[in-house]
């Protein structure tokens, strides 16, 4: 099996377990009353499932870029991350008319 296809069946798999972890975080602290809207509805289990694998995705996609994102190699230049050069800025600002229609007085202002 490729590494990068290797790598990323593990951190999906660890994204998905720690959507795990924050779904169960979420029904034991009882964050919103979900634990008694998934005790006590029909369709709680599957609510429950789809929550996971919502989370699950997120998760793994999040996990999977910060593995990539370390995996960089420090460059020849000492890794300062590209050019930085001031960027010229010639603005003058400039008066634009608005017209405003007046209102008549309301009697009943606070």
């Amino acid at each position: 099996m490729p590494k990068l296809v290797k790598l990323y069946i593990t951190q999906t798999l660890i994204g998905f377990a720690v959507a795990a972890a924050f779904v169960v975080a979420l029904l034991y602290f009882n964050v919103g009353n979900l634990w008694h809207l998934v005790t006590h509805t029909e369709g709680g289990a599957i609510a429950v499932v789809i929550l996971w694998a919502a989370n699950g995705i997120v998760f793994s996609g999040v996990q999977f870029g910060m593995t990539i994102m370390r995996m960089a190699e420090t460059g020849e230049d000492g890794d300062q991350g590209g050019k930085r050069d001031t960027i010229p800025v010639h603005a003058t600002p400039v008066a634009i008319p608005v017209p405003v229609e007046t209102r008549p007085a309301e009697a009943g202002r606070r």
